[in-house]
């Protein structure tokens, strides 16, 4: 079976990243998907966030990386996903996933949603939070992929961490 993962991933956290590392275990195949939001205003363009993702799965042989726009449900069905792979990060996060959960059944009944709990070590990671401390020239290593980490620096035109 395959799952789909979609998200902005603006940017990949390592959150994000436990999570589609973890689905590679449990699925046949992970389509990490990121969703071409006209609502949003994301720090990387849709393309930019593809490689993130790209590099930071290279070892991970099961795992697609697409970018879709329209509902996710239409998505998952046309990369033949049975399962839509969710995070959750805090109990805040389970009444906005389920209400979301609820309504794509509701639009594709044989599309089943699967919450994994957050590892530990990354619940407090949002992508805001990392742009936030980014944004402000604090150490993001801890909470992104190396790639991503080099990017942010870029993006707000910081000296790297090793430079300093």
């Amino acid at each position: 079976m395959r799952a789909l993962y979609p998200g902005s991933f603006d940017p990949l956290t390592l959150g994000h990243l436990d999570l589609i590392e973890r689905g590679a275990q449990l699925f046949d195949g992970v389509v990490v998907a990121v969703l071409r939001n006209p609502s949003k205003n994301p720090c990387f363009s849709v393309e930019e966030r593809l490689e993130q993702i790209r590099r930071a799965t290279g070892h991970l042989p099961s795992v697609e990386v697409a970018a879709f726009d329209g509902l996710t449900v239409a998505f998952a069905q046309q990369c033949g996903a049975g399962v839509i792979l969710r995070g959750l990060r805090a109990l805040s996060d389970f009444e906005y996933e389920l209400q979301i959960a609820h309504t794509n059944k509701s639009l594709a009944p044989r599309l089943e949603t699967l919450f994994l709990a957050t590892a530990t070590a990354h619940s407090f990671l949002s992508s805001s939070v990392v742009k936030e401390v980014a944004r402000f020239g604090g150490a993001v290593d801890h909470m992104v992929p190396a790639g991503v980490a080099e990017d942010l620096t870029r993006l707000f035109n910081q000296a790297s961490p090793a430079s300093l």
